[in-house]
C-alpha cells in the first residue's frame, strides 16, 4: 500500500498526519484536530471510508496513539448511527 497516496487522498490538509508527529497532546486536543479534519471533508466524500483509509496507513505503526483511538471511535459512531437509522425505519414500518 502506498502511504503517500493514501495519506494525501484521505488527509489533503495534513491534519491527521501532523497529529501523529506532534509532541503528546491531551485527548481533547486530538479530538479537536479530528473535528477540524472532519469538517473539512467535502459533503460528497465518504467520511467513514476516509477514516478507514487513515487507519490503514497509521494503525499498524501507531497502535497505541491517541489519534488511532479517536479514529476507531469515529468508525463506531458510524455503526451507532446506522443502527439508529434502521431502528427508526422499522418503527415507521410498524405504525
Amino acid at each position: 500500500m502506498n502511504k503517500k497516496l493514501d495519506y494525501h487522498s484521505a488527509d489533503p490538509r495534513g491534519l491527521i498526519y501532523e497529529a501523529y508527529r506532534m509532541e503528546p497532546l491531551k485527548d481533547e486536543e486530538y479530538r479537536s484536530i479530528f473535528l477540524d479534519w472532519a469538517l473539512g471533508i467535502p459533503i460528497e466524500q465518504d467520511a467513514f471510508g476516509l477514516i478507514k483509509d487513515l487507519l490503514s496507513v497509521y494503525q499498524m505503526e501507531y497502535p497505541d496513539h491517541p489519534m488511532t483511538r479517536i479514529l476507531c471511535e469515529g468508525l463506531k459512531t458510524n455503526k451507532t448511527r446506522t443502527n439508529r437509522r434502521r431502528l427508526r425505519t422499522s418503527r415507521k414500518d410498524t405504525s
